[in-house]
């Protein structure tokens, strides 16, 4: 009578995890959201919706919406995915600011991203572009260097605005390289490239699609990436850690993360999913095209990048004196 007893309900107890393991298999059930906490139209919102499009495809046809919620560098969009229900249905795209520079930039902020989200997938990085205005006499990165050696506090720099990461990317060089640059902020890379162009700047280290087009007509100069290897998606260019400063290495990324509590179970389906179409080729060529290159990762990788560049930026950022607009 006991075993009779016993039996069902350890049947019972053994099937419990494995129908939960089934629910969480079943993931999409719904429409899925992916918060993009910036206006449409930055590269963040350019990264996203190429993504969004082949999820929805990968799915089956299963919707996947990119919803545009910006305000104060990011954390309005994020705070909003941390509160967010724990079923895989509500994404956060995060990036380098949104999730490792904004806390030492926005004493304010509400969000933590280590406490409050769960890592799914890195979706890519992004070397950044060291570029100059052929007016300025060097035409190499080391040349560079020295030039801002010899004239300290003389060569003015723009960027997308403070903290922006083309601000952050500058100051971590001139950092590493001892030199003293001029930042100019600016609300956002298309005012910031006006005047570049015309030579009222005379560098900046900001991402391959804002630089490149004026290299490509002659009108900048590029002196290398921020990479600390060679990019496909930027051919040509070696890393300035090669050329000049080794071990130099910044490179913006991007990726989704989920509400903490969010089942691990569920964060390994959505993650494997999500890097088969980082991986394939339609994905691959299309980051190519905004100067990225794919980053497939496990939840646990990009778990610990995100870490290890807050603890970087948090020194970074208290070291150069960095203030939000």
């Amino acid at each position: 009578m006991l075993r009779r007893h016993l039996v069902p309900g350890a049947i019972a107890a053994l099937a419990a995890p494995s129908l939960l393991r089934a629910q969480e298999a079943a993931w999409p059930q719904r429409p899925i959201t992916i918060v993009v906490p910036f206006p449409p139209g930055g590269s963040n919102d350019l990264l996203a919706r190429p993504l969004a499009q082949r999820l929805q495809v990968a799915l089956g046809g299963n919707p996947v919406v990119i919803e545009n919620r910006g305000g104060a560098g990011g954390t309005v969009g994020a705070t909003a995915v941390a509160r967010a229900p724990k079923d895989g249905h509500t994404l956060l795209w995060g990036h380098i600011g949104t999730l490792a520079v904004n806390p030492w930039l926005y004493p304010q902020i509400t969000y933590d991203p280590i406490r409050d989200f769960a890592p799914v997938a890195l979706v890519a990085t992004l070397p950044s572009v060291l570029a100059v205005h052929p007016s300025l006499p060097v035409r190499t990165a080391a040349e560079f260097i020295a030039h801002a050696r010899d004239n300290p506090g003389r060569i003015e720099y723009g960027s997308a605005g403070n903290g922006a990461a083309s601000h952050i990317t500058m100051a971590a060089f001139a950092d590493a390289a001892g030199i003293e640059l001029v930042h100019i902020p600016y609300r956002g890379n298309g005012p910031m490239l006006a005047d570049f162009l015309a030579g009222r700047l005379k560098a900046s280290f900001a991402g391959a699609p804002v630089v490149m087009p004026g290299v490509r007509d002659g009108q900048l100069i590029a002196l290398g990436i921020s990479a600390a290897s060679p990019s496909a998606s930027i051919p040509g260019l070696l890393p300035v850690s090669q050329e000049a400063l080794p071990g130099f290495e910044l490179v913006q990324w991007h990726g989704l993360v989920a509400p903490v509590g969010t089942p691990s179970a569920l964060v390994e389906v959505m993650n494997a999913k999500l890097n088969a179409v980082i991986s394939g080729p339609e994905m691959r060529e299309r980051l190519a095209t905004e100067g990225a290159d794919p980053a497939a990762r496990s939840p646990q990788a990009f778990s610990h990048l995100i870490a290890s560049e807050m603890e970087r930026f948090r020194v970074l950022v208290a070291r150069a004196g960095i203030k939000a607009d």
